[in-house]
């Protein structure tokens, strides 16, 4: 009786053991025969499943966003899990979350020289966007309350810092072991949340008093 090969698994394996090599040999290095090499398939098994290099590529970035999405946005066990727990799932915390950072970087080498990679780098920086706003949306109460231009300094403030510590952790991992990514995150968090809670109070003054110049200019 013949096997039955679930094609899409296989797609997916070899996607996820792209992650693993980009991150360890680099972008360069990572050829499609080193990355069939590493899957246990052939050359020939691996162009069966993928055109080209960028091909898989483009899979394996699809499959860490999928994963990073899960993991923000998964059920958990506490109903009352903060914002702080929640973003934590996307810092180089642990080996899968450091080999996902390693290969970030290596694809953020290879975007400045390829129009096509900075298309794809920035779709990808619309559904961090799109993610992270729905994880600030689920876990701060006074996010809905802040103006939108405040809104959106602060999610370009956190994707900015998450980029910035992950790759600061994938370069020199012993300076910054998982608790203090974590502690360098909470404090972020504690200073945008002041900043836009400032934000929104001088809004709400300045349209106070331009209400009341509104009343005088009506009164005289």
């Amino acid at each position: 009786m013949p096997k039955i090969v679930d094609h899409a698994q296989r797609r997916d394996e070899i996607a996820h053991v792209a992650c693993q090599v980009v991150a360890h040999y680099g972008f360069e290095q990572a050829t499609v025969a080193r990355i069939a090499r590493a899957a246990g398939y052939t050359t020939g098994m691996v162009a069966h499943y993928y055109e080209s290099k960028q091909d898989i590529i483009l899979a394996a970035l699809r499959l860490i966003l999928l994963r990073i999405e899960e993991r923000l946005t998964r059920e958990r066990a506490s109903s009352d899990a903060n914002l702080l727990e929640v973003l934590s799932e996307a810092l180089a915390i642990d080996g899968q979350r450091f080999t996902e950072c390693a290969f970030w970087m290596a694809f953020w080498g290879q975007v400045s020289a390829d129009k096509k990679l900075k298309r794809l780098n920035a779709w990808v920086h619309r559904e961090y966007m799109r993610l992270f706003a729905r994880c600030f949306d689920q876990h701060w109460q006074e996010w809905k309350a802040w103006p939108q231009p405040v809104r959106d300094q602060v999610l370009r403030s956190m994707v900015t810092f998450i980029n910035g510590l992950t790759a600061s952790a994938v370069t020199s991992p012993r300076d910054w072991p998982a608790g203090m990514q974590i502690e360098q995150l909470r404090l972020q968090l504690d200073l945008l949340r002041q900043w836009a809670n400032a934000q929104r109070a001088d809004v709400r003054q300045a349209r106070a008093k331009a209400d009341n110049t509104k009343l005088v200019r009506r009164a005289g």
